[in-house]
C-alpha cells in the first residue's frame, strides 16, 4: 500500500518566496484500488503525487511504499521509481525516440534487461493500452494525440510498476480520446488485481465513471476521502471548495429539493435511472 504520515512540504524554505504546498497529509491507499485525486488548481495534487515516487521529498513526515520508507536516506530511490510509475500531464511531449517501440523500450533498457525481456515488455505494454503493433515502427510524431498518449502510458507500464499514477490523463483530448484513455485505466485495473492506480483529474464526470475511491485536496490539505459515492454525497462541500460535481448529481439534488426522495449519493446516470425506476414501480 501507499501510506503517508503527517507529510508537509515547503517550496524554497528560508527564501522570501517560501510557500507551503502540503499540510499534515496522512492517508492510506490500499493494493488493488482505483483511485482519483481531485482538487482545484493549486490544491497540492501534483505536489503530492510527486512525493509518491520520490521526485520530491517531504519537508517533514514519512511516506511508505509497500512498507519501504521513501524518506529514509538509505532507500534506493531508483527501485522506488521503478515500482511507482508516474505519467505526467501531456506525456506525449516527452516522446523523443525514432520509433514508438524505442520510446516504450527506453525505461526497460535502463534496467539492464535482456533484449528478449525488453521486447516482451514492449509488446505487452502496447497491447495493454490498445496500441496496435503496426504503430511500433512509426515515429511517435506520426501518431494522433490519443495514440501518443497511449504510447506514453505504455512506456511507463513497460517498467512493470506496482503503482501507476496518471496526472490529468485525459487533458486536451477530444471526447472519443478521453473515453479511450478512461477505458484503458479501467482495463488495467481489471487485469492487474494488485496494482494501485491513481489518476488526478479536474473532471468530476471522469471521476464518477471511473474511480472506486476519491481523495479531495483543498489548499494543501486532504479535505476528505472515501468511496466515490460517499464523496459525491457531499456535493455541497465540494462546491464550496470550488469543485464541480457531476451534472447528474446536480439534477438529482434539484429533484430531491422538489420532493422526489432520491438518495444523496447519485453520481452516475445509470444509478439515477435505477433509483427513478424504483420510485416509478412504487
Amino acid at each position: 500500500m501507499i501510506k503517508t504520515e503527517h507529510v508537509n512540504y515547503i517550496y524554497q524554505p528560508g527564501m522570501a518566496s517560501q510557500r507551503q504546498a502540503l499540510y499534515d497529509i496522512s492517508m492510506e491507499i490500499a493494493d488493488g484500488t482505483l483511485n482519483a485525486l481531485i482538487g482545484h488548481t493549486g490544491s497540492g495534487k501534483s505536489t503530492l503525487i510527486q512525493h509518491f515516487n520520490a521526485l520530491v521529498r517531504p519537508t517533514s513526515g514519512r511516506i511508505f511504499i509497500d512498507g519501504t520508507d521513501v524518506t529514509d536516506k538509505k532507500t534506493d530511490l531508483r527501485e522506488i521509481r521503478r515500482r511507482v510509475g508516474l505519467v505526467f500531464q501531456y506525456p506525449e511531449h516527452q516522446l523523443f525516440e525514432e520509433t514508438v517501440e524505442k520510446d516504450i523500450a527506453f525505461g526497460p533498457k535502463n534496467l539492464g534487461l535482456s533484449e528478449a525481456e525488453i521486447t516482451q515488455r514492449v509488446h505487452r505494454a502496447a497491447a495493454a493500452v490498445g496500441l496496435d503493433e503496426k504503430y511500433l515502427q512509426k515515429s511517435p510524431f506520426e501518431l494522433s494525440g490519443g495514440q501518443k498518449r497511449r504510447a506514453a502510458i505504455a512506456g511507463v507500464l513497460a517498467m512493470d510498476p506496482h503503482v501507476l499514477i496518471l496526472d490529468e490523463p485525459t487533458a486536451g483530448l477530444d471526447p472519443k480520446g478521453r473515453d479511450a484513455v478512461l477505458g484503458i485505466i479501467k482495463k488495467l485495473h481489471a487485469e492487474n488485481p494488485r496494482m494501485i492506480i491513481i489518476f488526478v483529474s479536474h473532471s468530476m464526470e471522469d471521476v464518477a465513471k471511473t474511480a472506486e475511491y476519491v481523495y479531495v485536496m483543498n489548499k494543501g490539505r486532504l479535505a476528505m476521502s472515501g468511496s466515490t459515492s460517499e464523496i459525491f454525497a457531499r456535493g455541497n462541500e465540494l462546491v464550496e471548495m470550488g469543485l464541480n460535481v457531476p451534472q447528474i448529481t446536480l439534477l438529482a439534488n434539484k429533484l430531491r429539493e422538489a420532493g422526489i426522495p432520491l438518495p444523496r449519493d447519485v453520481y452516475t446516470v445509470k444509478h439515477a435511472v435505477s433509483e427513478i425506476e424504483k420510485l416509478l414501480r412504487q
